[in-house]
């Protein structure tokens, strides 16, 4: 459960970091980070 927060955590500091300029880019951020979840959920 602290390895998943820990993702999350750092998933939200990057996306939150790097700006999105347009919903097209927020799309890609967001299936990015759903593509991160769930290659630590198989782990």
């Amino acid at each position: 459960m602290s390895r998943f927060l820990l993702i999350f955590a750092a998933i939200t500091a990057v996306l939150g970091l790097s700006a999105c300029n347009t919903i097209r880019g927020m799309g890609q951020d967001i299936q990015k980070t759903g593509q991160v979840i769930e290659g630590a959920a198989k782990k």
